[in-house]
């Protein structure tokens, strides 16, 4: 018979808290996003450009986990709303940087707010401390599991 108290059980159950945790605060990221009118990717495309700056179309697909070609479409849709607009790079021609618009920053600066206010609300089964131990620990385990790749 198994024993749950044992290391690789308690692994896999730790796997199975830590992805249900996730998507549940993962719902109430997405329904706050939801309210903004904009989709995940541009959410987080202009969330990126509001506290990073202007950067090159490539950096940002990183930043927000997007393949080359899914980036450049969000970009894309966001030009065509006037709240991002490209330009070339000041110290390299090569590169176009993307910044936001003064509609887009007006609009990502107040949807962010209720957006902080909502995982706030997600995550307000924790205090303060709790909060900082968790995000301690999961960095931890990230990297750890990161070193085995």
């Amino acid at each position: 018979m198994h024993n749950p108290n044992q290391e690789p059980y308690q692994s896999a159950h730790l796997w199975l808290v830590l992805m249900k945790a996730t998507q549940a605060i993962r719902e109430h990221d997405l329904r706050s996003i939801e309210s903004s009118g904009l989709c995940f990717s541009d959410f987080a495309t202009l969330e990126v450009l509001l506290h990073k700056g202007p950067l090159p179309v490539n950096l940002i697909g990183e930043k927000v986990q997007l393949t080359s070609g899914s980036i450049t479409t969000a970009i894309d849709r966001l030009e065509s709303r006037a709240l991002v607009q490209r330009q070339l790079s000041p110290t390299d021609r090569r590169v176009r940087l993307v910044q936001l618009t003064e509609s887009g920053r007006a609009l990502i600066e107040r949807f962010f707010e209720q957006h902080l206010q909502a995982l706030y609300t997600a995550t307000s089964g924790l205090n303060g401390e709790e909060k900082a131990q968790l995000i301690h620990l999961l960095k931890k385990l990230g990297k750890q599991a990161k070193t085995l790749l």
